[in-house]
């Protein structure tokens, strides 16, 4: 797996913390250091279906997949918490 930044990326784990689900797209922003020397990270933003950005989230790298043209894309709605 190849990741560039500014690709689009699919989150592998639901991340209820984030309101966000296994599956869900967003663009890596960048590549982050573990500051203990852990896995590296990347930072993802996040986009709603119309493109407005809603927030950007530090996650560790094993966290996300390159997309595949075998794939489709979905529309939902922000997971809900709890």
């Amino acid at each position: 797996m190849t990741l560039e930044l500014y690709q689009e990326v699919a989150l592998t784990p639901d991340l209820p913390e984030y309101q966000l689900r296994a599956g869900d797209i967003s663009t890596l922003v960048d590549f982050v250091s573990h500051p203990s020397g852990g896995e590296e990270g990347c930072l993802l933003e996040i986009f709603n279906a119309v493109g407005e950005s809603l927030t950007v989230i530090p996650v560790p790298i094993s966290t996300v997949e390159v997309l595949r043209p075998d794939e489709i894309l979905t529309v939902s709605s922000l997971a809900q918490a709890g």
